[in-house]
């Protein structure tokens, strides 16, 4: 394989992997990148935590794996693992390392955990740190329990909330997804 090959297979890989950069020391992928070596070692990942169901395959000796098993649902109580995962994310990033955090597809249980992390240790406020991960990761959407549990961990850690729940059309909301949801009625009366 020559030089120009390598780097197009890297460069493949990585545009594959579904992997975001948020900072220097923390990465937010799916199952399927946090599944894969070749991804892991691209990104210079040497630790990886789960907070999914599913234990990890391709277990390596050089990085290090955390698993939180908590399911998808507005009912799971993941404020618990707040304080322990961004600590762990912290620790992991002063020593130089690289964290990725995962859940199945990325989109609701990982991110409330990086949403907790952007808090605690870049002292961002809710509303900001939110703005910064989608930006970096489009997709993200906890779930309503998860943002309930992210607005009273930002009362714990600033005294205050910039986020809140509101009623919408389809029920309690955050309230940065309001206009979305009257959207989505919209959308759909006019359909039917």
């Amino acid at each position: 394989m020559v030089a120009s090959e390598i780097t197009f297979s890297k460069s493949r890989t990585m545009a594959l992997s579904g992997v975001a950069k948020i900072t220097d020391g923390l990465y937010l992928s799916n199952a399927f990148a946090a599944n894969n070596k070749a991804v892991l070692t691209a990104y210079g990942i040497t630790c990886v935590i789960n907070v999914s169901l599913e234990k990890s395959r391709n277990v390596s000796p050089e990085r290090e794996y955390l698993h939180f098993p908590v399911t998808d649902t507005p009912s799971s109580f993941l404020f618990e693992y707040f304080d322990t995962v961004a600590d762990k994310i912290h620790s992991v990033e002063a020593s130089g390392g690289r964290t990725l955090v995962h859940c199945s597809a990325g989109i609701s249980r990982s991110p409330t955990l990086c949403l907790a992390y952007l808090m605690k240790y870049k002292n961002q406020s809710l509303l900001v740190a939110h703005n910064w991960l989608k930006t970096c990761r489009p997709i993200i959407r906890p779930n309503n329990g998860f943002w309930e549990q992210l607005i009273r961990y930002e009362t714990k850690l600033f005294g205050n909330n910039t986020i809140r729940m509101v009623i919408s059309p389809i029920g309690p909301v955050p309230n940065i997804y309001l206009e979305e949801t009257k959207n989505m009625i919209t959308f759909w009366n006019t359909k039917m």
